[in-house]
């Protein structure tokens, strides 16, 4: 079966129009996962930028690393949703922003904590899940000893850790602890921690990835970005990006 772009440039269609496009994300609520109707808030996002530019997006849920890898190969049209990181850049085309995460510190309410520097965090356990970003600089820090860490599976484990006082903070985004809390604890256990005011970075944007290797990525990167940009002028994007309960003081 041939690829939607390969099959528009076989037949000499015009692939700025009408494309059903497939792509690779996993599980990341409430951003990106099957447990919602809209399959995620930034799956959202960047269905309706594509519906804008006329094309239709089916979604295919996987393990993240394997979406990636399929998609550099060629195997999916795109990829939603990634963290900037100028090593793929060499396999992909990196469209604008999808959404900026939030990343900050949550730790137990009834713990003293503050930071301004990161070095700051060095006296107390951080449950850290291998496969993040995060920043650079945090993984230096942890890589040379100077912070510690706690490999953790998921976020929601941390999140346990951190209740049962096994670590003293996780770094995490906003909206995936809020999602966290309010699907899998009680109101009590989400009211025993505190989310801190100092965002770890304001400068998490996330992309939609396309593969260098297909011919068609250019023009459905260009499509997508004019989308966006229309969605975002519009407040649907501003609109889209609401309705995550977080708990009370958040």
């Amino acid at each position: 079966m041939f690829k939607p772009v390969l099959l528009c440039l076989l037949l000499l269609l015009p692939c700025a129009h009408g494309l059903a496009l497939r792509i690779a994300t996993g599980e990341l609520p409430p951003y990106a996962t099957q447990e919602r109707p809209d399959q995620g808030v930034a799956l959202q996002i960047v269905r309706r930028a594509f519906a804008l530019a006329g094309h239709s997006v089916e979604y295919h849920f996987m393990p993240w690393t394997r979406a990636l890898e399929e998609t550099a190969s060629g195997r999916w049209d795109a990829s939603a949703y990634w963290g900037y990181n100028a090593e793929r850049n060499a396999r992909f085309l990196s469209s604008d922003t999808v959404l900026v995460e939030q990343w900050v510190f949550v730790h137990r309410r009834d713990m003293r904590f503050d930071w301004k520097v990161l070095p700051d965090l060095q006296p107390y356990r951080l449950a850290t899940i291998a496969n993040y970003t995060y920043t650079p600089e945090l993984w230096q820090l942890l890589h040379q000893g100077r912070l510690q860490g706690d490999a953790t599976p998921d976020d929601a484990l941390a999140l346990r850790k951190l209740l049962a006082r096994r670590v003293d903070v996780v770094p995490i985004e906003r909206n995936v602890a809020c999602y966290l809390l309010a699907r899998h604890f009680t109101m009590a256990q989400a009211e025993k921690l505190h989310v801190h005011p100092r965002l770890l970075t304001d400068q998490f944007t996330t992309h939609l990835l396309l593969p260098r290797v297909l011919p068609g990525s250019a023009a459905l990167l260009a499509d997508f970005n004019r989308g966006l940009q229309r969605l975002k002028a519009s407040g649907e994007h501003a609109r889209l990006l609401k309705g995550v309960n977080c708990p009370r003081g958040w």
